[in-house]
């Protein structure tokens, strides 16, 4: 399926008129609501001339056409994809693979399709079908970070999993390149939510919230402290944590968009710019087998891009 396109030419009696609620008022027959209007226009989907128009914004007189791009309706159940797909283990309950960078975790909205969840349907028999856009997903990692994943085939596996990664009974640990000189061990436990002004991104600077706690370890520098490779320890799993507790640190990853910056030092910015991704990638995985008991731990190696930048890293000197 393919967006459609509505048009809407707006008369003397809109003027003045917020620009979603006009709009609303114009597309009834359209099936599309204020609020619905208003969440196009976040999204850059309601333009004028090419240009994104705010929800906000008031109707003028002689303005030229709106056009409303209108998606396609979001899909209530994953389909299966043929999507190239790393398995690191399987069995008849569990599967456990490597994550590109760049491949989203499940289906949702902007990403009804081409997800990891997609491939694994593709790949294996899920008994599991607990959540039809997310069978057997018990935890996630960012779209651009890479590594392993874990994904129940069962539902008595998910269900075991769940309680494990609740419990806070998973080794997860992740390898990461930032700047700055990272001590050799640190710990941030902090509250944990949305930002108060960016609700797309997250911080540790609250005054409620859950509770967030990473396990730093800083294993090198680079260029007299200019940057550092780490490895991570998750206690919790929050959403961007360690983008987040680094970044708010004074340690940003090289090459993160959101929590990140352009790196102050210039020979940095060459290889920040080809990893063209943050550069994190989830390194360990270990759990007792939610059926047998058995002890499981697999480690990924880092991707190319990944490893390119280490090497580029080191080849600027450690102290």
């Amino acid at each position: 399926m393919i967006s459609r396109f509505v048009s809407v030419v707006f008369g003397p009696h809109d003027v003045g008129e917020r620009l979603d609620r006009a709009l609303a008022q114009h597309l009834v027959g359209e099936g599309l609501s204020r609020s619905q209007l208003a969440s196009l226009c976040e999204r850059g989907l309601v333009r004028c001339e090419g240009v994104p128009l705010r929800s906000s914004a008031k109707v003028r007189a002689g303005g030229a056409a709106v056009v409303v791009e209108v998606p396609p309706p979001e899909p209530v159940r994953a389909e299966a994809e043929d999507i190239p797909l790393r398995v690191v283990f399987e069995d008849r309950a569990l599967l456990v693979v490597d994550k590109p960078a760049g491949l989203v975790v499940h289906p949702a909205k902007g990403h009804a399709t081409g997800t990891l969840v997609n491939a694994v349907l593709h790949h294996a028999e899920m008994d599991d079908d607990d959540d039809p856009l997310r069978p057997g997903i018990v935890h996630r990692i960012d779209r651009d970070t890479s590594g392993l994943l874990v994904i129940a085939k069962t539902a008595e596996a998910r269900e075991a999993l769940a309680a494990r990664f609740k419990a806070h009974d998973i080794a997860r640990q992740y390898v990461a390149l930032c700047e700055g000189a990272v001590p050799p061990s640190v710990t941030f436990d902090t509250l944990y939510g949305r930002h108060p002004t960016d609700r797309k991104r997250f911080t540790g600077r609250v005054r409620e919230g859950k509770r967030a706690c990473t396990h730093v370890r800083g294993e090198a520098t680079f260029l007299n402290g200019a940057a550092s490779l780490v490895r991570c320890t998750l206690e919790t799993g929050r959403t961007h944590q360690i983008r987040v507790h680094l970044s708010e640190a004074g340690f940003p990853l090289l090459g993160d968009v959101a929590y990140g910056r352009r790196p102050r030092v210039e020979a940095l910015r060459p290889i920040a710019a080809a990893l063209g991704r943050q550069a994190l990638h989830a390194e360990v995985l270990g759990f007792e087998h939610p059926l047998t008991g058995e002890a499981l731990r697999f480690v990924s190696p880092l991707p190319p891009e990944l490893a390119a930048a280490l090497a580029a890293l080191e080849a600027l000197g450690q102290p």
